[in-house]
């Protein structure tokens, strides 16, 4: 488990944008993230974290995948990038102080786009789910390619 402390070691986000506070399972093709969600984060409004808040959390969970990926191979991490979002689907906004847990999956590799399927929990109840590809440069590109189902 990697705690807050240590996150941005493998995320290039820093505060106020850190979106995740721990990854709690990680492997070859996939982690799951957790995150507390505080009454001044930026994306909240009206006492829930919107939409925009839900999708940077997924997209710090698979920046934190890789970059976690990345170090245990003594890589350097590199910066990902959104390249698009598809399916998404938002079954709720979830309220100051809950946790949010997310898993995502590497479900293939394109050149140098990593596509990843994921889900948003607070606990057993499906908040947001959804598939993104994320454009990640060379040296990361490469260790999430190998670490895939599918080439």
């Amino acid at each position: 488990m990697v705690v807050k402390d240590e996150i941005t070691k493998y995320i290039p986000q820093r505060a106020p944008l850190v979106m995740i506070d721990a990854i709690v399972a990680t492997g070859e093709v996939g982690s799951t993230t957790s995150f507390l969600i505080k009454a001044d984060n930026i994306f909240c409004e009206n006492g829930c974290l919107n939409e925009s808040g839900l999708i940077e959390n997924i997209a710090q969970t698979a920046a934190a995948h890789a970059g976690y990926q990345s170090c245990i191979k003594n890589l350097p991490v590199s910066i990902g990038y959104i390249a698009a979002i598809k399916n998404l689907r938002v079954y709720g906004l979830p309220q100051v102080g809950s946790t949010l847990n997310t898993s995502m999956e590497v479900t293939n590799q394109v050149f140098n786009v990593t596509i990843v399927r994921t889900e948003t929990r607070v606990g057993n109840q499906l908040i947001c789910e959804c598939e993104m590809r994320v454009f990640i440069p060379d040296t990361a590109e490469k260790t999430m390619r190998n670490n895939t189902k599918f080439h």
